[in-house]
């Protein structure tokens, strides 16, 4: 039987994706833009596990690759190794502990930077561009966005506390 989580993870894609293209490049700083999806990834698979999150990546990395027609396996192969990331922080006995202190925003910070590094690596157009600056500009300053998004996010997660 399939839990209702896993069809709400579905379901939630296509609205994230929705205005992960249309609205989120709009608070971009300088083409730097954070992703929403990666924050949901990383939730799914600190609640569901490793295995679950490895495959969501996957699903949202091909069902982005697909819609949005960049470059086929791409963003599939970066989703799936960033949601195997973050299934390592799945444990039954620190689940809480994670999605209500500041881990969370560590933890989408690391699959946010992973997720952008291998995306860098795919779209880097020239072979000229320093790897250091390459991987600033494309991996580290998304990854800082993208993770202080989720900072803002866990101001409304009800069980949320300081420390």
């Amino acid at each position: 039987m399939i839990k209702p989580a896993y069809i709400v993870s579905f379901i939630l894609f296509f609205p994230l994706l929705l205005i992960q293209t249309t609205i989120v490049p709009l608070i971009a700083i300088d083409n730097i833009i954070p992703d929403l999806i990666i924050i949901i990834l990383v939730y799914y698979a600190i609640t569901q596990g490793q295995i679950y999150g490895t495959v969501l990546g996957f699903i949202y990395g091909f069902l982005f690759d697909i819609i949005t027609g960049s470059l086929l396996g791409s963003t599939m192969i970066a989703k799936t190794i960033a949601g195997f990331t973050a299934g390592y922080f799945s444990s039954e006995n620190k689940r809480d502990q994670y999605l209500i202190s500041y881990n969370f925003a560590l933890i989408v910070l690391l699959a946010s930077l992973i997720e952008s590094t291998i995306s860098a690596f795919f779209s880097s157009v020239s072979l000229n561009t320093n790897i250091f600056i390459l991987f600033i500009q494309y991996a580290l300053f998304p990854a800082l966005y993208t993770s202080s998004i989720a900072l803002l996010g866990m101001i409304f997660y009800p069980k949320r506390r300081l420390f």
